[in-house]
């Protein structure tokens, strides 16, 4: 008699550190509270479940009845809770210590507000490097789970994956669960008749039972656009529950819980899986033009081939591109690592962990189909929590500097720091001003986005996927929804930063400085410049040579009685410049600064970028570029920066 499939269902609830409040309140009562309730009582148990800490402290703050709810399905054994880094980091990124600490809390809160030693961990944007396995194990992990896609670029086959496999780091193992990608595809896009069909061909090809494994995020279940109409309204769940019940009475499949299907389903190994995440995640970390090199050879594959055994040996990068690919992105996970090493120095207080903790949530450090790092919102409070990390740790200090390679680019940047203020600059990018913190105020006046051409904004050609079908009640994938723009934004020459050095032509305006189109005469933001720093009572002082003497630049920094930074400036005049040219230093700022610039002419935009998110196209302003300009004839000029009271 042919066995039932073991079907094993989890869902992953998440929303990061510093999203709006209105955001957790209407997908707890839109989505999370609705899809647990109706699928938890409506059939789909046994179930796993992963809440991220800072989804799981709002909960507690706001409707603590659902963790009370939640409490008896799990005592009840209709709910597995799984671990994850507690601030739901990408783990392969952290340091090895902050690793084990993310998860030990999380599976500390469970305990806690629980009663269960889980053992099971969803994987942050299912981000695997190999060294991970050894550093999972030691905290206590007994299983993880990856994509199939892991396994298929390994050179797996896919009748191989209806299975857990173990692997291992030094002889530290852990197993690993194959998600489904055809499964994450199905539920909730298409109608429950397929889902159904494929579950009885599982049934039917197989040579043992098999087990069928979804693990996905749970806003595709009505937070994702047109997704609460489909699941509710048109009625998928009810038809997905029924779908289900008639599949279980029929000896189709089975519902087990991840560590059930680990107890009940041999292993195999030992299986070696490399660098990976999810396809489209690999093709997001790609630089633009690579990108769009990637999705021409997927076009030319066809979607058969891309879902099939050749597709998956089609990669782009592994997650670590989005620091290479933005800067704003390393520069804020160079600063954790920074403030993560200084706070082991010292003794590790609490609240400097917790604080660094919260810096290390995921979602402001990349982009794809998700507004992500392109979200001002939510780099502020990653910059929100770095200061506050800092604040505690530099406590009492006075004003000092340090030269430190904090970007790994090869080139030292100038640590500026005291009590209340935390300033880097950068002799490789002209003696900018890459971060300025308020440690009072939480700040960094710095948080701004480079304008920067994303493959997106460009034509596309046709999609290497099928397109959904609405007549035939199929939901269109949200990576499908956004396809092209009709005009190019604007991109910025180079990286913005404060005080950036340029010589403009007579006629140039703020309106022309907006576009990015137009050529200055002389720039010297981005060239690499040399450094005499010095000490003067009560201010430290940097005094940049550019361009072999025709530019000086002096930066000088105080903090008391307050904190005011002082840029003075010195030009040679070109005779190849018009009379009449501009020299300028422009401010690329995140929030209002005080600016002192005597006998300046100001020219004030908004920094806005347009990028692709869930919905289609946002246009988002990302800050103010303030450039302060005076006739090339002047010679000098002065500019004093001090934070609003």
């Amino acid at each position: 008699m042919t066995q039932p499939v073991r079907f094993a269902f989890g869902l992953h609830l998440h929303q990061p550190v510093g999203n709006f409040d209105w955001v957790f309140e209407q997908h707890m009562t839109q989505v999370y509270r609705p899809l647990l309730e109706k699928l938890i009582g409506g059939g789909c148990a046994p179930a796993s479940l992963h809440l991220s800490g800072p989804l799981l402290d709002w909960i507690e703050g706001h409707q603590a009845s659902f963790l009370d709810e939640l409490g008896r399905w799990v005592s009840d054994g209709r709910v597995e809770l799984l671990l994850a880094g507690y601030d739901e980091p990408i783990l392969a990124t952290l340091p090895r210590e902050d690793r084990l600490e993310q998860v030990t809390r999380m599976r500390e809160a469970l305990r806690s507000r629980f009663g269960v030693d889980a053992r099971g961990l969803w994987l942050t944007e299912r981000v695997w490097e190999p060294h991970l396995a050894g550093d999972l194990h030691e905290a206590g992990v007994r299983y993880v789970l990856v994509d199939d896609r892991h396994f298929l670029v390994a050179g797996f086959e896919r009748a191989e994956l209806y299975r857990p496999w173990r692997t291992e780091d030094n002889g530290r193992a852990i197993d690993l669960f194959p998600i489904d990608e055809y499964l994450r595809y199905l539920i909730p896009f298409r109608p429950p008749a397929e889902f159904a069909e494929y579950l009885r061909s599982l049934q039917t090809g197989a040579t043992a039972p098999p087990l069928a494994v979804l693990a996905d995020d749970g806003e595709k279940f009505g937070g994702w656009p047109g997704t609460f109409e489909w699941v509710y309204r048109d009625g998928w769940l009810r038809d997905f529950l029924t779908t289900l019940d008639g599949l279980r009475e029929t000896g189709v499949v089975t519902l087990v819980t991840l560590s059930q299907a680990l107890e009940q389903v041999p292993v195999g190994g030992p299986a070696y899986l490399p660098s990976a995440s999810y396809r489209e995640m690999e093709g997001w970390a790609l630089p633009p033009t690579a990108a769009r090199r990637l999705a021409a050879l997927e076009q030319e594959l066809g979607p058969d081939r891309v879902k099939g055994a050749d597709g998956a040996l089609l990669r782009g990068s592994h997650w670590r591109g989005f620091l290479a690919k933005y800067a704003e992105a390393n520069r804020m996970h160079k600063k954790m690592l920074a403030l993560s090493a200084l706070s082991r120095e010292r003794g590790d207080p609490p609240a400097v962990r917790r604080a660094i903790g919260r810096a290390q949530c995921n979602d402001a450090y990349w982009h794809g189909v998700f507004g992500g790092l392109y979200l001002p919102h939510l780099r502020e409070a990653v910059w929100r929590e770095l200061a506050r990390a800092e604040a505690e740790l530099r406590r009492g200090e006075p004003l000092a500097w340090h030269a430190v390679d904090q970007d790994y680019d090869g080139a030292d940047e100038l640590w500026v720091h005291s009590a209340n203020l935390s300033v880097l600059l950068s002799p490789a990018r002209g003696g900018a001003i890459v971060e300025l913190t308020d440690l009072s105020a939480l700040v960094n006046y710095a948080d701004t986005l480079t304008r920067r051409r994303e493959p997106y904004h460009e034509p596309a050609g046709p999609s290497a996927s099928e397109p959904a079908n609405p007549e035939a009640g199929e939901l269109p994938n949200i990576h499908d929804l956004a396809r092209a723009l009709e005009e190019l934004p604007p991109v910025d020459r180079e990286e913005r930063m404060i005080f950036q050095e340029r010589v403009w032509p007579p006629d140039i305006s703020p309106e022309a400085l907006a576009t990015g189109t137009v050529n200055p005469l002389r720039s010297w933001a981005g060239v690499p410049v040399t450094v005499a720093p010095r000490e003067e009572e009560g201010a430290l002082v940097f005094r940049f040579d550019c361009g072999g003497g025709d530019l000086t630049k002096t930066i000088r920094i105080r903090t008391e009685p307050v904190v005011r930074i002082e840029l003075t400036l010195a030009w040679q005049n070109d005779p190849a410049w018009p009379e009449d040219a501009w020299f300028t230093t422009e401010l690329s700022l995140s929030k209002a600064l005080l600016i002192d610039a005597p006998r300046a002419t100001e020219w004030r935009y908004p920094i806005d970028t347009v990028a692709k998110s869930e919905s289609g196209y946002d246009r988002t302003r990302q800050g103010e570029s303030v450039t302060l300009a005076w006739p090339i004839r002047t010679g000098a000029a002065r500019v004093t920066l001090s934070f609003p009271a």
